[in-house]
């Protein structure tokens, strides 16, 4: 069941990576319609991107040393940090 939850949250990272990705030009971009945004909003966003592609590796690994509740915790955590990130009021 672990295992199962475990791929479940990988997908869900994997998505989630693929929307930063896809979003990353109107955020960090210098056209018309983007934000313009630079230093800590770019660098968060750079972590974010890398978090949710290195969690799930994480999660598999404790879970091989026989830890599947932290594995399935880090697994999870790209995004419970993206839904609080999205509910939180903009800088601007």
């Amino acid at each position: 069941m672990a295992r199962l939850i475990l791929i479940l949250a990988a997908i869900v990272d994997l998505l989630l990576a693929g929307l930063l990705v896809a979003v990353s030009g109107f955020v960090l971009g210098s056209g018309p319609e983007s934000i313009r945004a630079t230093g800590w909003v770019a660098a968060g966003w750079i972590a974010m991107l890398a978090f949710s592609i290195v969690a799930p590796v994480a999660g598999f690994a404790l879970h091989s040393f026989g830890r599947p509740a932290g594995g399935i915790l880090v697994a999870w955590l790209p995004p419970a940090v993206a839904l609080i990130a999205v509910s939180l009021p903009p800088p601007y």
